[in-house]
């Protein structure tokens, strides 16, 4: 039987720095919302709380064309 993998807990300062390593780079910024773009013109909208709520962080995994075990190999 496989080990499901769990989400971390991360904060939208973090899953930025990851997304970034992928080739995502701030295209503005509203409030307290990041506007996320790729080259490829995937794109992505990162909330920069101190803890991101699990099905927000699974949204934004899904946008970006990850799975979680990608994403969380670039923490």
């Amino acid at each position: 039987m496989s080990k499901r993998s769990k989400l971390p807990v991360v904060s939208g300062r973090e899953v930025i720095r990851a997304l970034h390593k992928v080739g995502f780079n701030p295209a503005r910024q509203k409030g307290d919302h990041v506007f996320l773009k790729h080259p490829d013109g995937r794109r992505t909208t990162v909330p920069l709380h101190a803890e991101i709520n699990k099905s927000t962080l699974m949204d934004i995994i899904e946008q970006v064309g990850l799975t979680k075990e990608e994403f969380t190999d670039l923490l």
